[in-house]
């Protein structure tokens, strides 16, 4: 029976070391750890733990939004551990779902994190939105568009779309529609 952890953060700029610390203080025999949305369900590491627990085991994190961000996909996840006989242990909170107040526990909480993450969202286009009535806001500089003559004088040269998109720092995608569209004649 082994005690794995998980831990994550959400950007590349933010770090692990709280939450590795956490784990390691519980005694956990193993840890993934990665940098990766809440948002994006296809985490490599949450993934291969998911593989890797076996019956018995217990999955460690240090807070519920680390291990998901919607109830759907935090009870689907749930769900699997429970197939394997595996729980789930939340630190900040006290969570075990090898019991039953545990089992109760996560599904309102994964309720009420869902709903607040909601309203943060819609806080956050609100405040979008005034910032633009305001002329405030003017969302993020179209970098491929601005490289666009460059695009074309690099193919005019004969150079293929991804050695472009590679040398001006730009997706692969960008090219081709720079290219299409001047094509076109646009």
């Amino acid at each position: 029976m082994a005690i794995v952890g998980y831990a994550r953060v959400s950007s590349t700029d933010q770090k692990l070391d709280v939450q590795l610390d956490q784990l390691k203080a519980l005694g956990v025999d193993k840890v993934y750890a990665e940098k990766a949305s809440g948002a994006d369900a296809e985490r490599v590491e949450l993934a291969a733990l998911l593989d890797y627990v076996r019956e018995g085991d217990t999955v460690v994190a240090c807070k519920l939004d680390r291990i998901a961000r919607s109830t759907a996909h935090l009870l689907s996840i749930v769900e699997m551990l429970n197939k394997k006989g595996v729980a789930l242990r939340v630190l900040n909170i006290d969570l075990d779902t090898s019991t039953p107040t545990g089992k109760l526990m996560l599904t309102m909480l994964g309720a009420i994190a869902t709903f607040e993450r909601e309203m943060m969202l819609e806080r956050q286009a609100d405040g979008i939105a005034k910032a633009k009535e305001a002329g405030k806001y003017l969302g993020r500089k179209p970098t491929a568009k601005a490289k666009s003559a460059e695009v074309v004088a690099l193919l005019g040269q004969g150079k293929t779309k991804e050695a472009v998109a590679t040398e001006l720092g730009i997706g692969v995608a960008s090219v081709y529609r720079i290219a299409k569209e001047h094509k076109a004649g646009k």
